[in-house]
């Protein structure tokens, strides 16, 4: 039995919630300063890959990145995607869908995004997250059906097996002398195109599975009290999560945020106890971030229609994420890489975190006139169209 048109149907932007929308939005700023820097010819970095001979403009803009958006846009990005998988899920089954229905939607729209992933890998970028989703989609599936304690056990046990693949990855880093050894370095594009997508076979379904399982059981958990969708009934809990969220991701990014800068000169185990602790605690940040959003977002209590307008185009860009994340892609790959504008050969990390900064500002203005226009984001269309079908 088929879904019926109306179980199919985007929800109109004034029905929409704004706090989702909103976080996406911003969150791509931090996904774009989180990317930039991958593209650059150092010879030497640091864990988190900025170079360790930088200007002091480089290190400063460094360090801050280590502080508020490395290992910390990713637990808020994995956090918005299990809520609004959840949420889909919940809208599926409030149409008349029972759950077995439901799971082939969220299965056949996983195998989908696991194809974008490999295309996004394959033509432009290794550090593709799309695949990863798409993973957790179809291993983890039954966590969207799951009772809150086997949501807080699964986070708790796939942190810990975090642990483990973040210290094998500092040794490793460690081993190899911090050398960059990164596929957008490579000057022929057929060859480039094979190295990014051997980078990327090994990080899905190791390092960004394990990154992202516990933000999206979180995320899950989120969605079934609505905390982004009625912001303003959870306002303690988003004050708390901000604060306390953000703290910790700061306090325990500290000590690599020095040795990534050199102004701590740590080796060895001590190097990667500071790694492992900077990982963990961006699970905080990216939640606490992400609260933050909601906090901004309940004071628009009428939504979309009634925000102003850079709070509209933030969220007009966080309804088209997946175009926007794309583009992203397209634009850094023509900037940066040897077979194109090869600015990464000469810029420095502080200058890529620039250019980040407009190009994410460029699609914010690209999404505000396509939401003016009435014009959807592209691959959101495609993606829908291949998981749904023509219905």
């Amino acid at each position: 039995m088929s879904l019926s048109p109306p179980a199919i149907m985007s929800t109109p932007v004034a029905e929409r919630s704004l706090a989702p929308d909103l976080a996406r939005g911003a969150m791509l700023l931090f996904i774009a300063l989180a990317h930039a820097h991958m593209f650059l010819a150092h010879e030497t970095t640091g864990f988190r890959g900025y170079a360790v001979d930088g200007t002091a403009l480089d290190r400063v803009a460094a360090g801050l990145q280590v502080l508020f958006v490395d290992g910390r846009a990713l637990p808020m990005f994995a956090g918005l995607f299990g809520y609004g998988l959840a949420r889909l899920v919940d809208r599926r089954m409030r149409s008349g869908a029972d759950w077995p229905r439901a799971r082939r939607l969220v299965r056949r729209r996983s195998w989908w995004l696991i194809a974008f992933g490999f295309a996004h890998a394959a033509l432009l970028f290794f550090g593709d997250i799309l695949a990863a989703y798409g993973f957790i989609g179809l291993v983890f599936t039954g966590l969207l059906a799951a009772k809150d304690r086997t949501l807080l056990r699964t986070t708790g046990i796939v942190l810990a097996f975090h642990v483990l693949v973040v210290i094998a990855a500092g040794f490793s880093a460690e081993a190899a002398g911090h050398e960059n050894a990164s596929p957008t370095l490579v000057a022929d594009p057929v060859e480039a195109a094979a190295a990014r997508l051997l980078v990327w076979s090994a990080l899905t379904p190791t390092f960004y599975v394990v990154d992202v399982v516990p933000a999206f059981a979180i995320g899950i958990w989120a969605a079934r009290r609505r905390i982004l969708d009625e912001p303003s009934r959870h306002l303690p809990l988003l004050r708390r999560t901000a604060l306390w969220g953000i703290a910790a991701g700061v306090a325990g990014g500290l000590p690599l945020m020095l040795a990534d800068t050199r102004l701590w000169h740590a080796e060895g185990p001590v190097a990667i106890a500071a790694y492992v602790l900077h990982s963990l605690t961006g699970l905080g940040t990216g939640l606490g971030l992400a609260a933050l959003v909601a906090l901004v977002a309940a004071r628009n209590a009428h939504g979309h229609r009634a925000a102003g307008p850079l709070t509209r185009a933030l969220a007009a860009c966080g309804q088209r994420s997946l175009t926007c994340y794309l583009l992203q892609s397209v634009a850094f790959t023509a900037l940066f890489v040897p077979y194109a504008g090869n600015l990464g050969a000469t810029l420095g990390d502080a200058a890529a975190s620039g250019i980040a900064v407009l190009v994410w500002a460029a699609t914010v203005a690209l999404a505000a006139w396509m939401a003016r226009a009435g014009v959807r984001g592209p691959f959101e269309v495609l993606l829908r169209r291949l998981t749904y079908g023509r219905a």
